[in-house]
């Protein structure tokens, strides 16, 4: 991020609020302009105009406000919005939450200046997403299509792998096709210095650096520095996207920090709080960031987001996945359940959606018996899923041959095709074929969402005799 050379100076904070300056008798500033706070010892910080009223600012300070005092602090108030300086040089490169490189390499020569709020997107500029990305893990690939320029969320809870199926996603993200040019921008906000150690050496001993750009804010940063983090990771990949014709994949880890940066400069605003003391913006706040997603007529590129939060107390309802759920399209729910019985990713498909998956399955984009496949095992896990509660009461002896099928099914499909190894990569043909396996479990009558034709072309059964 940079700073403007010309400003006008104040030397009147009439008090501090947590990451707050509250500064009197200034004129002219402006929302969003940066300001830089000079402290007693001469060090200099960031910081930005929260709320300007004739005669007053509020400044957030973006390293905190530890060691300022009100009658030795001045303030600098900048006339300009934050930008980061942003050029091809960022790919492989890892930066802390406020854009400065900390893998010990140079600083980053700009092409040019970008402001880290972007620029509104005119809805009729949007082009529909309609490109299959393929992740390599079945349970996204398979039930839950993700498409260029879609916004995808996964719903996770406090202990969950989360951080591994983030990785991978990072690592194994491609898009099909010759001469696509393809990245991965990865900001992390709120994570401890041993997750962040993780991501890094992920991204290094796999490669996958090459191709991405990775933003890095710690739990011991300031927590008002998270409000920026997916910010100038966004800025950045609507550069690649919009002028270097790249599709890039927006990984946002974890949302959940981020809200409660929110809610403690809110906090500090002694505003009147909104659900769970979370702000009556939120909303609004989320979607300047999920919005960012999308592909643009005209612009070659594209800009997909997967944000990962952690639901408080495993709470689907809580704000923060519940406001997500209404802005983005469709979510990755994570299963405790799963966890427990050893399955990675434990992705629990029955709640999980994304509203989009039609657009990039069938002919051309996946196979053709991509939607059919999945809707047929999509009802015959559910139906094995209610038959297990039911053998709760009554028993398995209880059961028909029928329903001991279904019941064989939904296992199979959890430990086959829901489980796959951490570094496991399974092309859409393997995804697709592996559900055929399974639903020849169940009776050829029983496949009743499945054209004749294609059973006859893919199921294992009519497979064998074509290659006798």
């Amino acid at each position: 991020m940079t700073l403007a050379t010309s400003a006008i100076e104040y030397s009147s904070v009439k008090s501090i609020a947590g990451p707050l300056l509250i500064v009197e008798g200034v004129e002219g500033a402006a929302y969003g302009e940066i300001v830089e706070v000079i402290c007693p010892d001469g060090e200099k910080r960031m910081g930005q105009v929260l709320e300007a009223r004739e005669g007053l600012a509020v400044v957030q300070v973006f390293e905190g406000t530890t060691g300022l005092s009100t009658n030795q602090t001045k303030v600098r108030f900048t006339g300009k919005t934050a930008k980061i300086g942003v050029s091809m040089e960022m790919l492989g490169r890892i930066f802390n939450g406020r854009g400065k490189p900390i893998d010990g390499g140079p600083e980053i020569v700009p092409e040019k200046e970008l402001d880290i709020n972007g620029y509104p997107l005119n809805p009729v500029s949007r082009k529909v997403p309609s490109d299959f990305i393929q992740t390599g893990i079945s349970t996204i690939d398979g039930m839950n299509t993700l498409v260029r320029g879609q916004k995808l969320p996964i719903f996770s809870g406090s202990g969950l792998p989360h951080n591994q199926l983030a990785a991978q996603i990072a690592r194994q993200a491609k898009v099909r096709g010759e001469g696509e040019k393809f990245a991965v921008v990865f900001a992390a906000m709120g994570i401890t210095s041993e997750e962040a150690n993780y991501f890094m050496e992920e991204f290094r001993k796999t490669g996958a650096l090459e191709r991405a750009v990775v933003f890095i804010n710690l739990a011991n940063d300031p927590s008002i520095e998270r409000i920026l983090t997916p910010r100038l990771a966004l800025t950045v990949a609507e550069y690649l996207a919009y002028e270097k014709d790249m599709h890039v994949l927006v990984i946002l880890t974890d949302m959940t920090n981020y809200c409660e940066a929110l809610r403690e400069i809110s906090a500090a605003r002694n505003e009147v709080p909104g659900r769970r003391g979370y702000p009556g913006y939120m909303y609004t706040d989320l979607a300047t960031i999920y919005e960012r997603a999308g592909r643009v007529k005209g612009r070659n590129g594209t800009i997909t987001q997967i944000p990962i939060l952690t639901m408080p107390h495993d709470d689907i309802t809580h704000p923060i996945p519940d406001l997500t759920g209404y802005i983005t399209e469709g979510q990755i729910v994570l299963s405790r359940e799963l966890h427990r019985k050893g399955i990675y990713p434990p992705v629990d498909v029955l709640p999980s959606l994304s509203r989009l998956a039609g657009n990039g399955q069938g002919p051309g984009k996946t196979r053709e018996d991509h939607k059919k496949v999945v809707n047929q095992a999509y009802a015959a896990y559910a139906e094995g899923r209610s038959l297990r509660d039911l053998v709760a009461v009554v028993g398995e002896e209880a059961l028909t041959d029928r329903d001991r099928a279904y019941l064989k099914f939904a296992d199979e499909f959890e430990k086959r095709f829901v489980k796959q190894g951490i570094d496991e990569d399974r092309s859409i043909e393997e995804t697709l074929d592996l559900l055929w396996e399974l639903l020849a479990i169940l009776p050829e009558e029983e496949l009743k969402r499945v054209d004749r034709e294609l059973i006859e072309k893919y199921h294992p059964k009519y497979r064998k005799k074509q290659n006798q």
